[in-house]
């Protein structure tokens, strides 16, 4: 039994909810109805929460006067603020949502979408604000329509975007159907900063239930007679079962193509990757080694009292191995490199940079792009499970994804607040992106250059300011990091 079922049940008490003795006195609170959902999160980050110790209102103590504990409830009745008042100010990336169906979707890269990827950046007034079209899911209704890396756009539904309107113009869940218009940019040399130039062309784009191969690009690319495997991979995605997927050997397919194609060298691209499963990150390691089977890739650290329990009961589910097989029993692929070039931007998030820090202690990764994002840390999904038998909540729809564990490689390297630094520090260009799995792409003609032993020409590079998106959207829909071991 994997280690999160062990822990459920050792700890499934803490959901079912408190009951007062009297039940015919109308003043009493009662926990079971008026504050289940207050008391399901302060309970669930009470025992999971890796700052719990650190966080006054999440002592132990708090749980033993039950009126008290009621009426401390009682005052935090909104989920959403009560949640927010127990993080940690060292927080960055917990979160809790109302339906965590939708919360599972997009776990799973199923998501509500027209399938463009874009950033956002701010122009020389500091209050308009243009996209940047990064890359287009397949089998979209962007990549129908024609849309392309590399385009901007600065107007939806004919209002331009700006500072106050464009979380409620871009991130409406409401509205399935928008129109764009695209643009063109103007550098202004003497401020460095960027003006759009609205254009003519518009696209209606319409949202639709789309499923993402977290394998985005796999090819063999050959240059002077050496092969070198590239590979996409925009999310750490294992079984699906609800699509009937299993993207873990899939990936494996993808890297048996590249051992009978014989290639030398391998650039693995995670500039657009925010993470997902410390497994499937694992998987990924050993198939780009395969000498290290059964040695330390990461070690985790919990709360205390989730330390205690796994000290005494399981400690070697603290320490995450390098394998040879998929958890089907599958043999993996493995292409024994001694390096890896790994591309990377200011969104390759958790389980992208455990890939980057676990490699790093065994053989030479060569970074190249931007900082990371500076994610050490790992999360599970916490639902208000009634019973034993793991049987929801019907009253609510309420789901956590609580920061609970930091993770380190096998040096004990695990802290990077401000991201993981590249050993070639390049930004994405919006003048010349180039073309995904291309050779003269930037990024990855700096890759082929370092393995063929190339100068690297000098490469435009973006100094644009980039508009970090509000929140909710940047967590739920950049930093992912699902720590739930099937």
């Amino acid at each position: 039994m994997k280690k999160i079922n062990l822990l459920l049940l050792a700890s499934i008490f803490i959901f079912n909810s408190c009951k007062k003795t009297d039940d015919d006195d109308p003043n009493i609170i009662r926990l079971e109805t008026d504050l289940e959902i207050s008391d399901f999160i302060w309970k669930g980050l009470n025992q999971y929460y890796y700052w719990q110790e650190s966080v006054v209102n999440l002592s132990d103590s708090k749980t033993e006067n039950e009126s008290d504990y009621a009426y401390y409830l009682s005052q935090n009745s909104n989920p959403e603020s009560f949640f927010n008042s127990l993080k940690h100010p060292d927080d960055r990336f917990s979160w809790i949502v109302d339906d965590y169906i939708e919360l599972e979707n997009m776990l799973q890269g199923i998501d509500n979408s027209d399938g463009m990827e874009f950033g956002l950046y701010v122009e020389c007034n500091d209050q308009n604000i243009f996209g940047f079209v990064r890359y287009v899911s397949k089998n979209s209704d962007a990549e129908s329509k024609g849309v392309k890396r590399g385009m901007l756009f600065s107007e939806i539904n004919g209002s331009r975007l700006t500072r106050e309107n464009y979380r409620d113009l871009l991130y409406n869940n409401e509205n399935n159907t928008y129109t764009i218009k695209f643009s063109e940019l103007s550098y202004n040399e003497t401020n460095q900063c960027a003006n759009i130039i609205p254009g003519q062309e518009s696209i209606s784009l319409v949202k639709s239930r789309i499923i993402k191969n977290p394998v985005h690009i796999s090819k063999v690319i050959e240059s002077e007679g050496k092969k070198i495997a590239y590979l996409m991979y925009n999310q750490f995605v294992g079984v699906v079962e609800s699509e009937n997927k299993d993207y873990n050997s899939e990936l494996n397919d993808v890297f048996a193509n590249f051992l009978s194609n014989g290639v030398e060298e391998l650039v693995i691209d995670l500039r657009y990757n925010p993470g997902g499963r410390i497994s499937t990150s694992i998987n990924l390691a050993s198939m780009i080694t395969g000498q290290f089977n059964n040695q330390v890739f990461a070690k985790e650290t919990w709360n205390s009292k989730l330390m205690d329990y796994w000290n005494e009961n399981s400690p070697e589910s603290l320490l995450n191995k390098f394998t040879n097989k998929l958890d089907n029993d599958q043999s993996i692929s493995s292409l024994n490199l001694n390096r890896v070039f790994v591309l990377t931007s200011a969104r390759t998030a958790s389980a992208s940079e455990l890939l980057i820090n676990g490699l790093d202690p065994y053989i030479d990764v060569i970074h190249i792009g931007d900082f990371t994002v500076g994610k050490n840390q790992g999360s599970i999904t916490v639902y208000d499970y009634i019973n034993d038998s793991r049987d929801k909540n019907p009253n609510h729809m309420y789901a956590m994804q609580p920061i609970v564990l930091k993770i380190g490689n096998v040096a004990g390297y695990t802290d990077f607040p401000n991201g993981l630094e590249p050993d070639i520090f390049i930004k994405e260009s919006l003048v010349n992106p180039g073309i995904l799995g291309d050779s003269e792409e930037p990024l990855l003609k700096i890759a082929i250059d370092q393995i063929m032993g190339n100068t690297s020409s000098s490469i435009s590079t973006n100094n644009y300011k980039e508009i970090e998106k509000p929140n909710e959207e940047f967590f739920q829909r950049i930093i992912i990091d699902d720590k739930i071991i099937e």
